[in-house]
């Protein structure tokens, strides 16, 4: 598997791509483009809030999403990266730590950190459970603002999948923002579809979005996707940066995922100690039916 394949692809399953070769598994690329954040602007009076996670407060669980907002481990069960996801601690007060997590004014950071025993660990959130409960909603658009960490080895992502028990059929897991330390001039965006059958087929498309470099890492931005039956768009602040067909596999809900991962194949021995990703808010909105909202504030 070369470096054209998505992060993801390979943080995940960077240890059976001999497996899955072997196997008879195929891959198929369906599309790959570059691009430039200066489509289309997103009209977001367009939509109707329906998830708002402004990080006031931390609400995380293990892996319990009826007692958290989030929990701290994909609902699969399927860690990926050079830094191992740790859970919360009890603590999760304003300007605590609990575990890799702290929020302070709004914000929330997710620190990465190498221990004195050479390790290093890191923290994702997702917005389900492996039971599927929580919060998951099949179309309309979804936005986070970060600000990333700088520096070699430093991966992080805002990303969808498929709400579904695992190994319950195929799955689409949609990357809105994965990011390379190692290049900081761009991020990718892509839609996956993880067949389970017996082809075991993986089909991907892809948009890297070019930027100036250093520019995501040195103030916060808007990374967004618009799920539609029929057509899956990308932004970053809210202008278009690619689009694709919306694969017939995606029919259940979608989880909502953030974490700050190290590596994806590149060394970590560079990347700095600690790291953090910034989070001001996770928002989800469904598409209005009637038109635009008469009173919409573009915030």
């Amino acid at each position: 598997m070369t470096r054209t394949v998505s992060g993801r692809a390979r943080g995940i399953s960077r240890a059976g791509v001999m497996l899955c070769c072997l196997t008879g598994a195929t891959l198929v690329l369906v599309s790959r483009t570059a691009a430039s954040a200066d489509g289309n602007k997103l009209d977001i009076c367009a939509y109707a809030p329906a998830f708002d996670e402004d990080f006031n407060r931390l609400s995380v669980s293990r892996s319990n999403a009826e007692t958290a907002r989030w929990t701290a481990h994909t609902p699969w069960n399927g860690d990926f990266g050079d830094a191992r996801f740790i859970d919360p601690t009890d603590d999760q007060a304003e300007g605590h730590w609990s575990g890799p997590f702290m929020v302070r004014n709004g914000v929330l950071t997710i620190e990465a950190r190498e221990h004195d025993n050479g390790k290093w660990t890191s923290g994702l959130l997702a917005s389900t459970d492996p039971t599927t409960a929580g919060y998951a909603q099949t179309y309309g658009y979804f936005e986070t603002r970060m600000k990333l960490p700088d520096g070699p080895g430093v991966w992080p992502a805002f990303w969808l999948a498929t709400n579904k028990k695992k190994d319950d059929g195929p799955s689409v897991e949609i990357d809105v923002l994965e990011y390379y330390g190692k290049a900081p001039g761009s991020f990718e965006s892509t839609v996956h579809v993880w067949n389970k059958g017996p082809k075991r087929e993986h089909a991907f498309q892809q948009v890297t979005t070019r930027v100036p470099e250093g520019t995501l890492s040195s103030d916060f931005h808007r990374y967004g996707v618009d799920v539609a039956p029929d057509w899956t768009t990308f932004y970053l602040d809210r202008r278009e940066v690619g689009r694709f067909p919306t694969p017939p596999e995606h029919d259940r809900p979608l989880t909502i995922l953030l974490n700050l991962a190290l590596g994806s194949g590149w060394p970590i021995d560079q990347t700095k100690n600690p790291s953090h990703l910034l989070v001001d808010y996770v928002r989800a909105y469904t598409k209005l039916k009637a038109g635009p909202a008469k009173e919409c504030t573009d915030h």
